[in-house]
């Protein structure tokens, strides 16, 4: 089993609904592909459980919680080690805590473009993810 590593900044949010999303439907397409998210600074999320944005869109597409984490997890070594592939929501949010905290890694991290709450409504950047995750579904069955 391959596993991907989506980061944001809390996970909380952004990449706990990419992580349930993309194994929720890689398990219906059986795809040999896990995901599994981080944080790289949850010290700015709530300390536990789960978005309630991320919470109503799971139940909108009748995707169990189960797909992710229960709750908020800092990135470290061992999460970039296990991964094929590494996936951070926000590049210009993402790169410079990458380049600050993981230096090492900055470079080997594919950046998407979605904004927090502080820049897109949840509905907004749910979709960007949704359109993302699903395009690299597509990518992966290949």
């Amino acid at each position: 089993m391959r596993e991907i590593l989506f980061l944001c900044t809390g996970n909380y949010y952004r990449s706990r609904y990419a992580e349930a999303l993309f194994n929720h439907e890689a398990a219906r397409r059986g795809l040999d592909w896990r995901a599994y998210s981080r944080g790289l600074a949850i010290h700015l999320a709530p300390p536990d459980g789960l978005s309630p944005h991320t919470t109503r869109r799971l139940r909108e597409r009748d995707i169990p919680e189960k797909h992710t984490g229960t709750k908020p997890v800092q990135a470290a070594e061992k999460d970039f080690l296990r991964a094929a592939r590494i996936i951070a929501l926000k590049g210009t949010e993402h790169r410079p805590w990458m380049a600050s905290l993981h230096p090492a890694w900055k470079d080997r991290v594919e950046y998407w473009e979605i904004s927090d709450l502080d820049g897109a409504t949840p509905e907004e950047a749910l979709a960007a993810i949704e359109a993302h995750v699903m395009e690299l579904l597509e990518k992966l069955k290949e």
